[in-house]
C-alpha cells in the first residue's frame, strides 16, 4: 500500500523553476527525509514521485498512471504540491466525506504552526488521473499572492524561496503523509 507525495520538475522555458515547482519537489523529498531521519517506519510505503512533463500535457503523470493503475486499490492517497512553497494554510482534499473527516483530524496536529484548514478540492495535473478514479488526493494550499510574480518567469530562482516558509510546508507534508501511512486502515473511498 502506498502514500504518494510529489512535486514536478518543469522549469519550463525560462528561469530555474525553483518555486514552480522545485519547491513542491523539495518538500516532498524533505518529508521522506525527515521521516527517515526520525527513525519512523510507517505501516505503508511512502513513495516520492518527481513528475516530468507536466507543462507538456502531464505526460510523465500519464505514463506513471498507465504503469501503476492496475494496483490502484493499493494507493491510499496521492499528494501534489504545485502552488509554490509560500506560507502554508492547509490542504485541499478530494475524497469521501469520511476520509475528509479523518484528514481534518490529522490537520489538528498542525495547530502549533497554525496550518489546519482543509479545503473542498485538491488540485494537481499530476494526481488528477488517480483522483478521477477515486483515490483520495491532497494538494498544499499556501499564500499564492506572490506566485504569479514569478510563475514561468526569469525571476523564478532560488531567491524566491523563504527557508522558513518552506520548512512549514515540509512540516505539513511530513505530518500528513506519515500519519496516513501509519494508520491502521487506508482512507475510506
Amino acid at each position: 500500500q502506498v502514500v504518494l507525495v510529489s512535486g514536478h520538475l518543469d522549469s519550463w522555458d525560462v528561469g530555474q523553476g525553483a518555486m514552480d515547482d522545485g519547491g513542491g519537489a523539495f518538500i516532498s523529498w524533505e518529508a521522506l527525509s525527515l521521516i527517515k531521519d526520525l527513525g519512523l517506519h510507517p505501516k505503508r510505503t511512502l513513495r516520492l514521485v518527481l513528475w516530468t512533463g507536466e507543462e507538456q500535457g502531464g505526460v510523465g503523470a500519464k505514463q506513471y498512471y498507465q504503469l501503476h493503475k492496475e494496483n490502484i486499490s493499493n494507493f491510499d492517497i496521492v499528494m501534489e504540491s504545485d502552488e509554490g512553497t509560500f506560507k502554508p494554510s492547509g490542504l485541499g482534499f478530494a475524497g469521501s466525506a469520511e476520509a475528509r473527516d479523518i484528514v481534518k483530524e490529522i490537520m489538528t496536529l498542525l495547530q502549533p504552526i497554525n496550518v489546519t484548514d482543509v479545503y473542498d478540492t485538491a488540485d494537481g495535473t499530476d494526481i488528477a488521473y488517480w483522483m478521477r478514479d477515486g483515490v483520495p488526493g491532497a494538494s498544499l494550499h499556501d499564500d499564492i499572492n506572490k506566485y504569479f510574480w514569478f510563475h514561468h518567469s526569469q525571476g523564478d530562482t532560488m531567491t524566491v524561496q523563504d527557508p522558513n516558509q518552506m520548512n512549514l510546508c515540509a512540516a505539513v507534508w511530513t505530518v500528513v503523509s506519515y500519519v496516513i501511512a501509519d494508520m491502521e486502515d487506508m482512507l475510506p473511498r
